[in-house]
């Protein structure tokens, strides 16, 4: 796979250029990239907990009360991008997003008319953020939580996940199973809903990244599970690698290793980007 199309800039919650991310790319051969930076916009989104460390890390670029506020990043992000591109004929460099799914019709509208201005060349859907008793959480805030309202966290996750790709709107979908980052979710009970959302993908025509962000020196595991990804090969649903990358150094990291997953699983591969 010569593509790699889940990266992060400076300016949101990266360490480096779009240039240098180009140009480490490059180097280790792929011939495609997508830059996609996080596209998170809900007005409540300062009265998460994680808000104020997002503030103290330097990344509260990422969070956007509105619309108008997100255009104000990503309109001269891909002007960026464009120039870039016309810079560097040699590499093929796509304008992504990676975006939070809120279902509700407000969101859905405005999304849409900010869709029309941007016109990015694919979007990965994510869930971060899901809601609870009227106020958004993120998943770092779920490890303190009780059994029980952790168990509701996850249930509106994966009902959040399975409504982002029904909705149609994501060329694929990051880091199926993310609560594992805290540790939660890995009990087989859960496994209904994973399929279920994976159901929803192969239902739609989306796709689902292996995202090697996860692999750890304790467990040689990436988003998602082994178990998901036997959900993926029975449901026919194509794959792709994602390093996640927010500095250069992630690039293309681990892809051997999740090479050899997509031969184990006998997983067909998400060959046509735009």
């Amino acid at each position: 796979m010569k593509y790699t199309l889940h990266m992060h800039t400076i300016g949101f919650d990266g360490r480096n250029s779009v240039a240098e991310m180009v140009n480490r790319a490059r180097e280790l051969g792929f011939d495609t990239i997508g830059i996609s930076n996080h596209f998170i916009v809900n007005p409540d989104i300062k009265n998460t907990k994680m808000y104020s460390y997002s503030v103290r890390g330097g990344y509260s670029n990422i969070y956007s009360e509105n619309f108008d506020e997100v255009l104000m990043r990503f309109v001269p992000l891909y002007y960026e991008i464009e120039h870039i591109a016309e810079q560097n004929p040699d590499i093929k460099i796509l304008r992504g997003m990676e975006v939070d799914f809120f279902n509700n019709t407000k969101w859905l509208h405005g999304f849409e008319r900010v869709m029309q201005i941007l016109n990015p060349d694919y979007i990965i859907g994510a869930a971060h953020l899901v809601e609870y008793n009227g106020m958004l959480t993120n998943t770092h805030d779920w490890k303190k939580a009780d059994k029980q309202t952790q168990d509701i966290f996850l249930k509106n996750y994966w009902n959040k996940v399975k409504n982002a790709a029904e909705s149609g709107l994501f060329t694929f979908m990051a880091h199926l199973d993310l609560p594992k980052k805290v540790n939660l979710g890995r009990d087989e009970k859960w496994m209904d809903y994973e399929n279920r959302a994976v159901e929803s993908v192969a239902h739609t025509g989306g796709a689902i990244e292996i995202n090697t962000s996860f692999y750890r020196s304790y467990l040689y595991e990436p988003y998602p599970s082994n178990r998901i990804l036997e959900m993926i090969k029975n449901a026919n649903v194509p794959v792709l690698i994602s390093d996640d990358a927010h500095e250069v150094k992630n690039i293309g990291r681990h892809f051997d290793m999740a090479h050899q997953l997509i031969t184990n699983f006998h997983l067909q591969t998400l060959n046509k980007i735009k």
